[in-house]
């Protein structure tokens, strides 16, 4: 067994049709619960800090280049949850993504693994980088089987809502407080909206 493999078994668990797939991980994916954070940084934590030191020598092939990302993307964002180094790993998730992006590697993954190749891109306070997520995300949904679109479609639509503050505000307003940046009045204002956070 690949060492990456047990993370990957607990994030995506079986294979099934893409529709079915997206709505049994849902909950652990993007489903807040103290209990998930905490089996993630018991269970992954040491490889998280590895990646984030460049340590750990995963991405030689497209799955050990994905369960990397999800360390460096996914995994920090529930074990720092409420952090600054809730976002640490940043930075390296997107120049690990462009490289295995140049090397064609999230075309060798399913379409539910590219998924968390090109969230990593959504994540990005880069205009650039939001316009390259919304179209990864669109060329994903016009992949689907009518019976999959769903969850495809729901990508699509928090990735052009992501696009959207990127471009009002140039960076994600309700990361200030955990960054300790200063927020414009306008931000501000922003924030009392029903979604204005991710």
């Amino acid at each position: 067994m690949q060492p990456w493999q047990p993370l990957l078994d607990w994030w995506f668990g079986a294979p099934a049709a893409p529709g079915e797939w997206a709505a049994r991980q849902n909950p652990l994916w993007f489903g807040y619960q103290a209990a998930q954070d905490a089996e993630a940084r018991e269970r992954f934590g040491d490889q998280v800090e590895q990646v984030l030191q460049g340590l750990l020598g995963w991405a030689t092939e497209p799955l050990g280049w994905l369960a990397e990302l999800i360390c460096l993307d996914q995994l920090t964002r529930m074990i720092h949850r409420g952090t600054p180094q809730a976002f640490a790993g940043d930075a390296r998730a997107q120049a690990l993504l462009e490289e295995g992006l140049a090397r064609g590697w999230d075309r060798q993954l399913s379409d539910i693994e590219r998924v968390f190749c090109y969230l990593v891109l959504e994540h990005a306070e880069d205009p650039a980088k939001q316009d390259r997520a919304v179209a990864a995300f669109a060329e994903l949904l016009s992949r689907q089987a009518e019976a999959d679109r769903v969850p495809f479609q729901g990508f699509l639509d928090y990735a052009e809502a992501h696009r959207k503050v990127i471009a009002r505000f140039g960076r994600f307003p309700h990361r200030n407080a955990i960054l300790a940046r200063p927020g414009s009045a306008a931000e501000q204002a922003f924030l009392t909206e029903p979604g204005s956070s991710f």
